[in-house]
C-alpha cells in the first residue's frame, strides 16, 4: 500500500535519520521525499510503501513515534512518485494552453480541492491566489508550506500575464460608445431584468438577471450571451457592466456567472470590465462570483 505522508520534523541534525530508522524496523520503505524548509521546523512529504494490512492510522502512529508532528496521511498511487520539476513544467504548459484550467491544475498539483468541503469535516488550510482581479482558492487538510505558496504565486503570475496578452491581443476592452464595423453603434435596451444589445433592430447580445439563489439571497445569477458573429467587439463587456449595475439596483450584492470550463472568454471579459471576482472550477462547470455592491445602480426602464 502506498501512502503520501506530510509531517513536521524538528530542524536538527539526525531528525530524518530517526524517521528512516523507525520505518526500516517496521518494514516500511521510503520511496519518495520532498523537503520544505522552515525557520524552526522542516515539513517533509514522504511516499511510503507499507506492508499488507497497514492503514492510515498505523502509518501516522509510526511517524509520530519517530518525532513527527502535524502528521497527515493519505492513500496515493504510483503517480505520487513522479518527478516534481516535471510536474510543474507540465502544469505550466497546460495553463499556457488553457488559462481557465488554472484552478483545476493548481488543485491537482498541490493534492488539494478546488471546492469547499463538508463544513463538519476536519479543518482545512486554504491557499488563496489572485489572477488578474479574480481570487482562486484551493484547500486541503495538510497545511501549505511557504515554498508551496511561492510556487502557487508564480503560477498565478504566469496566468495573469497570459490573460493580459489575451486581453490586449483581442482588444476586448472598448468604450461604451465604440462604433462597430459598418459604422454601427449598438443600442442597449433595458427591459425588466434584461438588457439587450441591438444593432439595426436585431438583438446581438442579451444579459438577464435571474432570481436570487435560495441559499444566498444576496447573489443573483446572470445569463449573458452574444451572437458568435458579434463576439470580440466589446459587446459582452458592456453588457456585463450594465447587467451588474442592474442586479445592484435589484438589491444584489454580487452576481454569479456560470459557464463551461473550456470557455476562454469569460475571465478576460470580467477583467476587461474592470471587475474583481472569485473563480471556482468544479468538473466541467466554471463559476465566477463578482461583487456589485460598489457599482452605481442602473436605473430601471
Amino acid at each position: 500500500m502506498l501512502w503520501r505522508v506530510r509531517t513536521t520534523l524538528p530542524d536538527r541534525p539526525g531528525a530524518l535519520a530517526v524517521l528512516a530508522e523507525h520505518c526500516g524496523r517496521a518494514g516500511v520503505n521510503i520511496l519518495g521525499l520532498q523537503i520544505f524548509p522552515g525557520i524552526e521546523a522542516v515539513t517533509d512529504e514522504l511516499v511510503l510503501s507499507t506492508p499488507a494490512g497497514w492503514g492510515a492510522s498505523g502509518t501516522a502512529h509510526l511517524v509520530e513515534r519517530a518525532g513527527g508532528r502535524n502528521v497527515v496521511v493519505q492513500p496515493c498511487t504510483e503517480a505520487a512518485l513522479g518527478d516534481q520539476p516535471t510536474r510543474y513544467v507540465q502544469a505550466a504548459r497546460t495553463i499556457l494552453a488553457s488559462p481557465m484550467s488554472f484552478p483545476e491544475v493548481l488543485a491537482v498539483l498541490f493534492d488539494a480541492e478546488a471546492d469547499p468541503v463538508d463544513p463538519d469535516g476536519p479543518p482545512q488550510d486554504v491557499m488563496e491566489l489572485t489572477v488578474g482581479g479574480v481570487q482562486v482558492q484551493v484547500r486541503r487538510t495538510a497545511a501549505f508550506t511557504a515554498t508551496e505558496h511561492a510556487r502557487g504565486s508564480a503560477l498565478a503570475d504566469l496566468v495573469s500575464d497570459v490573460l493580459q496578452r489575451t486581453r490586449t491581443d483581442s482588444a476586448i476592452a472598448v468604450s461604451p460608445g465604440r462604433r462597430l464595423g459598418g459604422g454601427t453603434t449598438p443600442e442597449h435596451v433595458v427591459d425588466g431584468d434584461s438588457i439587450s444589445a441591438v444593432v439595426d433592430g436585431v438583438v446581438v447580445g442579451l444579459a438577464t438577471v435571474q432570481a436570487s439563489l435560495a441559499d444566498d439571497p444576496a447573489a443573483r445569477p446572470v445569463v449573458l450571451r452574444v451572437d458568435p458573429a458579434w463576439q470580440r467587439r466589446g459587446i459582452g463587456t458592456r453588457l456585463l457592466v450594465d447587467v451588474a449595475r442592474l442586479a445592484h439596483s435589484r438589491g444584489a450584492q454580487e452576481i454569479v456567472l456560470t459557464t463551461r470550463s473550456d470557455n476562454q472568454a469569460v475571465l478576460p471579459m470580467v477583467l476587461a470590465a474592470g471587475m474583481r471576482g472569485r473563480i471556482r472550477l468544479a468538473g466541467d462547470v466554471l463559476t465566477v462570483r463578482v461583487p456589485v455592491r460598489d457599482l452605481r445602480p442602473l436605473p430601471a426602464a
